[in-house]
């Protein structure tokens, strides 16, 4: 959904929303960059300041947990690789 940047706009905001998805899994939902979700989130800003809080309090907890999911992926990470050494096989 390349298409009118205002409509694009509204509709990641109502997806990130909705889903609680962060910049980059809605990015790769709408088939753009995590620059031109960024760009229209500034687009929201000033199109529709209700649903931008809205967006803007589900991008602040994703952020705020980023760094648990980074954790959680490595270590699932090294316990996959532990797992495999155990069992002779190679990563």
């Amino acid at each position: 959904m390349k298409g009118d940047p205002e409509e694009r706009a509204a509709a990641v905001g109502r997806y990130i929303v909705e889903s609680g998805a962060t910049v980059r899994a809605a990015a790769a939902v709408f088939g753009v960059s995590k620059s031109t979700i960024w760009k229209d989130q500034h687009r929201l800003r000033r199109q529709n300041p209700g649903l931008w809080a809205e967006v803007q309090a589900v991008v602040q907890r994703n952020k705020a947990e980023r760094h648990l999911r980074g954790g959680e992926a490595t270590r699932r990470k090294y316990l996959h690789t532990a797992s495999c050494a155990a069992h002779g096989g190679t990563v």
